[in-house]
């Protein structure tokens, strides 16, 4: 079994990041020229991190898969990025912030890290302003704010609706400039295959260069994996298609705890599924239910136009069930509450799986020139993805997979249980709970990345200023590598009929059916079972076409779906062993008689962290036991 040790911080919690800055161990500039750190992944989190390494002084090799590193994910955030600044005076505060983050996640985070995350924020929007980030402002030049699910106060900062995009575009001048005063080598087209330990340490890992197949030995005295989620286990999600599991998947095999897998967020807001041919699902932003309602026919089945459906035959349901709280209710209960309403009928589209977002009272209200000022990029999208004008009638849209709140566990530091292996953004656990409020994924990676990460981790590398450089002509670096050959060699030989993707798609599916929007017991075994089936099924009859030595796209694939298919088991037994209902993570055998999430405190206050026994061994439970101290435990009300 792994020891635990959150290592947070003595003291009050307003205070405790503060003396922990003050009391940790520091390595001097000459020092820092000495060490080397690995980081891997180019997103809201890894290229601040990376380009803030190498500004303190370490040398630093930056990996990602894309062709370039502003291809990350991250550019794909619509809606917006939080953060305590108060301009709007409606009582917004550090504190509001940090609770609503815990309330948002069902009372399932540590409340030290969320709070250190709400303290960072304002630092946050300063350096992305100073970065050169066109957040939105008001008339007079200051930024402005807009409301977000699950907050009551003005918050998220936001740039029109690609915020992301324009976020990781700071982060990547920053990397840029440190590409260019050599403090970074970076590559591109290079995928990470394997971990490298030396004497229980995180000293490396093994890469495979994409375009020729080459396999590349790279070590380090440190390495930080910030290398997102595992969203598109669904097959069909909002995230890019290449996003995947597998270095989360690596480390777990190294022994890397895995942190409440099953704590997997669906979104409210997608472009409805049109056919069986698609590939992903395309986000429309959270921002836009801060003036679009949520409706449905009051009479079910109902096929009229939507204009032509008057006032009082329309249900806004969230308005009804929800009045404090309305259109913005988090994610978890918005994606529930459309998946109920439609599996009772009142549905609309052609699928029966769609609910209305309508923008004409907003349009009456503020003129559609504001509105278009807001979201006009958002409407373009919908009009070319679903060729409907949604200023003249309503965006039809429908939940999918989204968010993992679950990752690699990690300690205050950031710290794997594997020393030396460090994990920052989504890829871990620490900060939202079983559901993410939108609009908080960048600001944790930006705060990870840029204030946080090089703070701990020099704590961690003060110990290793006379360790010399890692050699790669080591018997660990051999081993690492004849593994990874040895599973390349055995996809491409397999040589059977079904394609990675067909694997892919029957893997979504089982996992939206029984470990999706709604689990039970029964589901969760029978999704089991069929993931076992459908493991042995892949090693039996997958088909990689062409060579090792090339690029090839679908033995890259193969390996990515392979680890899905392991993770999958890992997520449906967690979801199977929490035996409650909290956040995103909702049981059909635990609700309240109003039909919201039933936690078990008394048995379930516990971060679920699953340790890896080999191949054929299942994994180990370990509680890291969840305190609360500045805040109380209560039933999460958005009524």
């Amino acid at each position: 079994m792994v020891t635990l040790n959150s290592k947070i911080p003595d003291g009050p919690l307003a205070e405790k990041w503060s003396r922990y800055k003050s009391n940790c161990r520091l390595v001097n500039p000459a020092n820092k020229t000495k060490l080397d750190i690995i980081v891997v992944g180019t997103g809201i989190a890894g290229a601040p991190a990376a380009a803030s390494l190498a500004e303190l002084g370490y040398n630093v090799k930056c990996f990602c898969f894309q062709d370039t590193p502003r291809r990350a994910h991250s550019v794909a955030a619509q809606g917006g990025i939080n953060a305590a600044k108060n301009y709007k005076n409606d009582g917004d505060s550090d504190y509001r912030l940090f609770y609503d983050m815990i309330k948002g996640g069902d009372f399932r985070s540590r409340e030290a890290d969320v709070y250190r995350c709400a303290e960072v924020s304002n630092q946050v929007i300063d350096q992305m302003t100073a970065a050169g980030v066109p957040f939105a402002r008001e008339y007079g030049g200051l930024l402005t704010t807009r409301s977000f699910g699950g907050v009551q106060v003005s918050r998220t900062f936001y740039a029109s609706g690609q915020t992301g995009q324009q976020c990781l575009l700071g982060g990547y001048t920053a990397l840029c400039r440190q590409i260019h005063q050599g403090k970074i080598t970076m590559y591109p087209r290079r995928e990470m295959l394997e971990l490298v330990l030396v004497d229980g340490k995180a000293r490396g890992i093994i890469i495979r260069n994409l375009i020729t197949g080459e396999i590349e030995r790279h070590s380090a005295h440190a390495v930080v994996l910030a290398t997102g989620g595992y969203g598109t286990i669904y097959y069909l999600s909002t995230l890019a298609i290449n996003c995947n599991a597998s270095a989360q998947y690596i480390a777990f095999k190294k022994g890397a705890g895995w942190a409440n897998p099953c704590f997997i967020q669906i979104h409210p807001s997608c472009i409805p599924q049109l056919n069986l041919y698609q590939s992903k699902l395309t986000l429309m932003s959270e921002s836009l239910r801060n003036d679009g309602r949520v409706w449905v026919p009051k009479q079910k089945g109902d096929k009229r136009h939507p204009n032509d459906i008057p006032e009082e035959e329309r249900d806004y349901y969230l308005e009804r069930k929800y009045p404090a709280y309305g259109n913005l209710v988090p994610r978890d209960i918005g994606s529930r509450a459309a998946k109920e309403i439609c599996d009772d009928g009142y549905g609309v589209g052609d699928t029966g799986l769609a609910v209305y977002l309508d923008f004409r009272d907003a349009i009456q209200a503020q003129g559609k020139k504001v509105i278009v000022g807001k979201y006009g990029n958002l409407f373009d999208l919908y009009e070319q993805m679903a060729g409907i004008n949604s200023y003249e009638r309503p965006m039809m849209i429908y939940p999918a997979g989204h968010y993992t709140m679950g990752g690699l566990w990690v300690d205050y530091n950031l710290m794997t249980t594997i020393p030396g292996l460090f994990a920052i953004g989504e890829c871990n656990f620490s900060i939202h709970g079983a559901n993410r409020l939108g609009a908080s994924s960048l600001l944790q990676g930006a705060a990870d990345g840029y204030f946080v990460l090089p703070v701990t981790i020099g704590d961690y590398l003060a110990a290793d200023i006379k360790t010399p450089r890692i050699p790669t002509d080591i018997p660990e670096f051999d081993a690492a590598e004849k593994t990874v050959k040895q599973k390349l060699e055995h996809l491409i030989s397999i040589n059977g009929k079904q394609t990675a993707t067909s694997f892919h798609k029957r893997l979504g599916k089982i996992m939206w059916d029984y470990c999706g929007i709604k689990r039970n017991a029964d589901g969760l075994k029978k999704a089991l079972g069929l993931i076992d089936d459908l493991i042995k099924e892949f090693w039996k009859d997958v088909k990689v076409s062409g060579e090792l030595n090339e690029l090839n796209p679908e033995l890259v694939k193969a390996g990515r779906i392979a680890d899905f298919l392991e993770v999958a088991k890992l997520l449906c037994s967690d979801a199977l062993n929490r035996q409650e209902s909290c956040g995103a993570h909702f049981r059909d055998e635990y609700q309240t008689p109003e039909g919201e999430a039933k936690r078990n405190d008394a048995e379930y206050k516990y971060v679920s962290v699953w340790e890896y026994q080999g191949e054929d061994n299942l994994p180990v439970l370990n509680k890291e036991e969840l305190k609360f101290d500045f805040v109380e435990l209560k039933e999460r009300s958005y009524k």
